[in-house]
Formats: structure tokens, sequence, C-alpha cells
């Protein structure tokens, strides 16, 4: 029987996590264990979860500081890798999985005969709609794999860490996500990584519920102030991305979209403009210097 093992990161969201832990419970058909990646968590995390703790199959691991979500995942992923799993089923702390999900993405498995570099699920915002932060990018050859339509399995070469299920001996092969990332587009690089290798999949009748505050598109124009550090990151990342797709044109697009977000900071109503400026421009400054290497496992 394969090993399987769920990895959660988790950062000062223990209500959230606590409601992930019991969706992941009662999945149906299927055995396996849970793996919490804690980023050092402020908000009494393991104290409220501690009778969790108690059961045979979920594992509890601090990182002592916190990672960011790249550094979670990575971590999580190392760790089930090293300790046996044959799959690691990766998500957030507010990622609720339905019933069958877990089990669905085993019968694709089965139909794709194991021929595959990850899975990745149906996500659904709360209200049942699409989820928009989470949208698979299909592959653009699909239609040489449309047999599996039936199945409710399209070929995609792009995926979120929200229910991303990936088999042991492709992490062995291709490394770990790049937790210099710390947060934003890890998932897109790691997923991206994988597909130039393997075959990958999305498996529609796998369904999770992503509890996100709200179902629109990160944008630095709109965004609050409390959540501004994240763009620290966000364009010296998606720099990285968009280099590793590689071609003139498409480093070109990005170029461009970046200049037209200054344009639309500026051209916006809301407060902090010079503030938004800075840290989109302070972030791609960083990429000159940003050469992360993967790590793989021995």
């Amino acid at each position: 029987m394969d090993k399987i093992i769920a990895v959660i990161v988790s950062y000062n969201r223990k209500k959230l996590l606590k409601e992930a832990l019991e969706h992941l419970l009662h999945q149906q058909n299927v055995k396996f264990d849970i793996l919490i990646i804690d980023n050092a968590s402020t908000d009494g995390t393991k104290e409220y979860i501690v009778d969790y703790l108690q059961k045979d199959n979920i594992l509890y691991h601090n990182t002592g500081a916190n990672l960011g979500g790249a550094g979670g995942f990575s971590l999580g992923v190392k760790m089930g890798v090293e300790k046996g799993y044959d799959y690691v089923w990766i998500m957030d702390d507010d990622t609720m999985v339905k019933e069958n999900a877990l089990d669905e993405l085993l019968k694709a498995k089965e139909i794709l005969k194991e021929n595959f570099g990850f899975l990745c699920s149906d996500v659904r915002w709360i209200d049942g709609s699409a989820c928009a932060m989470n949208v698979p990018n299909i592959d653009e050859n699909w239609i040489q794999d449309s047999a599996y339509l039936e199945n409710g399995i399209v070929k995609v070469k792009q995926c979120s860490f929200v229910s991303c299920f990936i088999p042991s001996r492709v992490v062995k092969k291709v490394g770990l996500p790049i937790k210099e990332f710390f947060i934003w587009g890890d998932d897109a690089e790691y997923t991206k990584r994988i597909s130039l290798q393997y075959p990958c999949y999305f498996v529609a009748r796998s369904k999770v519920i992503h509890k996100m505050l709200s179902n629109t598109p990160t944008d630095i124009v709109a965004e609050s102030s409390d959540r501004l550090f994240r763009y620290n990151y966000a364009y010296r990342n998606m720099y990285y991305v968009k280099k590793l797709e590689g071609g003139k044109l498409n480093m070109l697009l990005f170029y461009y979209r970046t200049f037209l977000e200054i344009v639309r900071i500026l051209k916006s109503k809301g407060k902090g403009k010079g503030k938004k400026i800075r840290i989109l421009c302070k972030s791609m400054h960083q990429r000159k210097k940003f050469h992360p290497e993967i790590e793989y496992i021995e």
C-alpha cells in the first residue's frame, strides 16, 4: 500500500488550521498521515490543536522561525520524502478538502498508471465559484491526452500548492521547492519545473475549498497597507519564473506589465502610492542578485 502524507503549512491561523485538520480527518476510503509545518506561530497554535497531536497519524514540526510559505513547503516536502512516504499532498492551512478529495486523486493515479509529475484538485471558493488564485494553467498540448477527459482529467503545466499531489520519486528527480522565494510564486516555479519533465494533470472530481477572505486576484493597487509586505518578494520571484519560461517576448511582456502596474498605482485614488511604487521598484531591483540554488534530496 502506498504511504501518503498530507503536508499543511501554517502561520498564526490556528482556527483555520483546526478546521482544515477536521476536513482531512474525514477523508473517505483512504489511509494517510498528516504533517503540520508550523512557521513559528505566535498565536498559541500548538496548544490550540494539542488534542489532534495525540493522534498517531498526525505529526507536528515547529520551524523555529517564519520561513514563509515557500520555506515551509520546501521543508515539509523534504521531511515527507525523507521519512519514506511515496506521495506528498501539500496544501495551505485554509484548505478545506472535500470528503473524497484524496480518493479521487488516487483514482486518477490508477487511470494514469502513475505516469505523472503532479495531480491538482479543483479549487473552489466558499461560494462554490472557481478560486481565482488557484486556477491551473492548461497545457497547450492537452488534446494529446483528451482520452482522459471523460474521467475529468486534463493535462496542465502549472498549479498552486492548494491540494497538489506529488510522487516522492519526482521530488527526488527535480529537487525541492525554492525556499528562498519565501512567499509568492514558489508554487508556479515548482510545478512548472515538474511539468517540464513529466506530464501533469488537473483532476476535476477532486474538490477542495480555499477559505480565503475574498475571491479576487492579488493586486498591489488595491492591496491594504498591512498586506503590502508580500510584494517585497512578488516581482523578484515573478521575474525568476518568467526567466525560467524563457523567450525575449515573454520577458518584454513581463517588463511591460510591471510598467503598467506603476501607471495604475499613479492613477489610483487610494493612499500610499509612493510606498507601493517603492516596494515594487525594490522587488524588481532584487531580481539582479536573486540566484537561488535548487536543493536536492540525496
